[in-house]
């Protein structure tokens, strides 16, 4: 599975960094997850909770950071267990780049899933990895809103920013550097999803 994408988002270059550094922000963040710890420079455990379509199980995984340029890039690898249900595995190219209105954060998405999961059908399989994903970005977004109020209620003075649609704001991750943990955090999501 290969998924890509980009967010705009309201906050600084460094202040989503920042946030996709911080374990207590990607798990509010992440559909699912129960637990995010660093077990040693770069690398980080996570448990989370994921259905897809007629499978659920719990999965637990493993990310680790390379090739870091902080605050613009890094890349994510992953790989995550759901036991008999099956496992998710990959990588993901984070990029987050200033602009005028905040930073701009893509991401590249490279998956493959084994187990009960990928018998549900790439079709099923990719809608719920993109649902996911976009699950992400809204609470990512939101957690943005929270922690950079003033960052918001600038771009909403601007018009820029609807006062009642928090998602519609760039919502990406820069974090770990934040879009790392955006991308890292979607893609591992979707991996594990894909993979519980």
């Amino acid at each position: 599975m290969d998924m890509q994408g980009s967010r705009q988002l309201a906050v600084t270059q460094q202040q989503a960094w920042d946030a996709l550094n911080d374990p207590a922000v990607l798990k509010a963040c992440i559909p699912g997850c129960d637990k995010v710890e660093a077990t040693g420079e770069n690398q980080y455990a996570i448990a989370m909770a994921l259905k897809i379509g007629p499978v659920s199980a719990k999965f637990t995984g493993k990310i680790s950071l390379t090739e870091m340029n902080p605050p613009a890039s890094y890349k994510l690898s992953f790989d995550g267990q759901g036991g008999v249900a099956g496992f998710g595995k990959g990588s993901a190219e984070v990029t987050l780049t200033p602009n005028d209105d905040g930073c701009e954060l893509s991401y590249t998405v490279h998956a493959s899933v084994g187990g009960k999961v990928a018998q549900l059908g790439q079709r099923l399989i990719d809608g719920a990895a993109k649902s996911m994903a976009e699950d992400f970005f809204k609470r990512f977004d939101e957690e943005m809103q929270r922690l950079h109020p003033e960052s918001y209620a600038a771009k909403m003075v601007m018009g820029e920013v609807e006062a009642d649609s928090p998602g519609t704001a760039a919502a990406g991750p820069s974090g770990i550097p934040l879009w790392v943990w955006v991308a890292g955090a979607a893609a591992l999501a979707v991996a594990v999803w894909l993979g519980s």
